[in-house]
């Protein structure tokens, strides 16, 4: 099967398209033929060699694919040959073939083709373990959620709006705003002009938001201690601009905060079939009904990840990439 391999860490273009065996499902796999795969930041980290795949997983790019199932382990019950699916993977997304467990594999919802279902695994099980799950966003809250515009923003500002919370979002770019205020965002805030702290509180009548969903990281950090009302939550889910912060703790005190925050790719397989679970209960009816679909920036081939790797960092995106692979 034809995949795209890392040959040395470093910049988009060690990326260069190889030769390997199909790999064989385990007990409790699928085997996908994968007609697409989506692009994240983490793909990015861990070709430039920061961000190395779990032990066990796949040393290939890709963390989310929709396809057709071609066989199946002699422990899969749900699943047969030929199932339309979307799966979460820990790696390997990046080919024609890829194995899933069963439990990660969700049904195409309906309307949706195989880009836009490949677009939703990895933002889709981030956002709601993160925001709903951890950050327990509830009916009539507020959250901001940083980088509005990026798959992990659109997908959240949609699922906020859709769940009846007011939502504020930060952009680096003028061109993102309509589109994140026709995803539902009440408030989008262009950080490089005007102060999200200051827009936030004026937004609040000084209160603060009850949630932060945040990926930025670094100086970010206080300045969402400052954000939040009494009893906030603050989920920390990367740490693009910094993995360390200096912040009063009396703040959090005083305004009992809960401070949290996760990665998705260790997590078990049975945690990720939990998950898996829960969207399937409670967002997969949402998408069946139309009412939440992911935001498609751009599509490559998958001999142009390479191209895709470029476009993703150079943050002119505004919602998600996408490799089409047969």
């Amino acid at each position: 099967m034809k995949v795209i391999e890392i040959t040395r860490p470093g910049g988009p273009e060690v990326l260069a398209v190889a030769d390997r065996p199909v790999p064989k499902p385990a007990d409790n796999e699928v085997l996908i033929k994968v007609k697409a795969a989506g692009v994240n930041r983490p793909d990015c980290a861990q070709r430039q060699g920061t961000y190395p795949p779990p032990p066990g997983a796949s040393d290939l790019l890709g963390l989310e694919v929709a396809g057709e199932i071609v066989e199946v382990g002699p422990k899969v019950t749900r699943w047969s040959k030929g199932d339309p699916v979307c799966a979460l993977v820990s790696g390997g997304g990046y080919a024609e073939y890829v194995v899933a467990p069963a439990g990660q594999c969700l049904p195409i919802p309906y309307d949706l083709d195989f880009t836009h279902a490949a677009a939703l695994p990895e933002t889709f099980f981030t956002v709601w373990t993160n925001v709903f799950e951890s950050g327990q966003l509830k009916k009539g809250e507020t959250i901001l959620v940083h980088g509005g515009s990026g798959g992990i923003g659109t997908t959240a500002i949609q699922l906020a709006h859709q769940m009846g919370a007011r939502v504020f979002t930060t952009v680096g770019k003028e061109s993102a705003v309509k589109p994140c205020q026709d995803l539902g965002a009440e408030k989008v805030i262009q950080y490089k002009k005007e102060d999200f702290v200051a827009v936030v509180k004026e937004a609040t009548g000084g209160k603060g938001v009850d949630v932060i969903l945040d990926m930025v990281g670094g100086e970010y950090f206080p300045r969402n201690i400052e954000c939040l009302s009494p009893l906030g939550r603050l989920v920390q889910i990367a740490t693009l601009q910094g993995a360390t912060a200096t912040f009063d703790l009396r703040k959090m005190m005083a305004k009992r905060l809960v401070i949290t925050g996760s990665t998705l790719r260790p997590r078990s397989v049975e945690e990720k079939a939990r998950i898996a679970k829960s969207l399937e209960d409670h967002v997969w009816p949402l998408l069946n009904k139309g009412r939440l679909k992911p935001v498609i920036f751009r599509e490559f081939k998958l001999e142009q990840a390479r191209e895709a790797h470029e476009l993703m960092e150079s943050s002119a995106h505004t919602g998600k990439i996408v490799l089409n692979v047969n």
